[in-house]
């Protein structure tokens, strides 16, 4: 292991409050910020929902800046329990930026490309209007408004169809139901831009050692459908003859974007900027 410069071992370790560090985004922010003072808070210990303890316990440990990577993310399930997205997503939201409040903290929300509509085929900007088209989408921008109206200094970074090595994600249940199955069928209609969580937690960490506050735009470049998306993980797998087949959607509760780009100006502004989702891909498949 490298030997710390006399620069590193001098400079003050930030305090981050991780919020959801248990999950495939909390994760990899905790090997980002891994020189850093960590707070790790997630359920069951911790619970946001729940006002004055989730706000307490941010405030006892006087955290720099606080993450809130927690979220009810089943979108189909958010559809069928509306009420139990909003408090996630939406209270939840609100006791951790009571917290920063009191503090004088700066919080980044963790946000969404279904935010927006996915009409059109026209890149998506930090400065778009949103316009959700489901439970899931309309409690996240909640969580964004929510912010915005508690907060003087944020960050929200808005990303898309998150994925890592271990948890459970798109890559993963497809590489589970290709050992189960003689065949797949992969909807071609349904395009976003597939987000290594490592790359974006890097973003992240990056981010928040700059005063510069406002809503980013981070996920790996480029996009595809998820049909695509399938084939390219069948391929990496070194399994380019397993059938998948395309599809269109298929019934759901929920109503999701039919394509979103996310584009990043802002980020890009700062130096920070993310990889092809192809090579982030093959690096997760590789290592995994």
């Amino acid at each position: 292991m490298p030997r710390e410069s006399m620069a590193e071992r001098g400079k003050p370790r930030m305090k981050v409050t991780i919020v959801g560090s248990k999950g495939q985004l909390g994760s990899a922010l905790q090997k980002a910020l891994a020189g850093e003072s960590l707070q790790l808070l997630d359920l069951p210990e911790y619970d946001i929902t729940v006002l004055p303890a989730a706000r307490d316990e941010i405030i006892s440990f006087q955290p720099d800046v606080v993450i809130l990577a927690a979220a009810m993310t089943d979108v189909d399930g958010c559809e069928r329990q509306p009420e139990l997205a909003y408090r996630v997503n939406a209270l939840g939201t609100r006791n951790v930026a009571l917290a920063c409040q009191a503090l004088d903290a700066p919080l980044l929300y963790v946000s969404t490309d279904y935010v927006f509509d996915g009409v059109g085929r026209e890149p998506r900007w930090e400065y778009d209007t949103p316009n959700p088209q489901c439970v899931y989408a309309r409690s996240k921008l909640a969580g964004e408004q929510i912010v915005r109206d508690l907060l003087t200094r944020f960050y929200i970074a808005r990303t898309a169809w998150l994925y890592d090595r271990t948890h459970r994600n798109f890559v993963n249940t497809v590489r589970r139901l290709a050992a189960e199955r003689d065949s797949l069928r992969m909807v071609t209609n349904e395009e976003g831009s597939p987000t290594y969580a490592p790359d974006l937690a890097a973003a992240i960490a990056q981010l928040i050692r700059i005063p510069a506050y406002g809503i980013y735009h981070f996920t790996n470049t480029g996009t595809c459908s998820r049909y695509e998306w399938a084939r390219r993980i069948m391929d990496l797998l070194g399994r380019p003859d397993y059938p998948i087949y395309p599809a269109d959607s298929y019934p759901r509760p929920a109503k999701v974007p039919a394509f979103v780009e996310l584009r990043n100006l802002f980020g890009a502004a700062l130096g920070i900027t993310l990889r092809p989702w192809q090579d982030a891909l093959a690096e997760c498949l590789r290592d995994g």
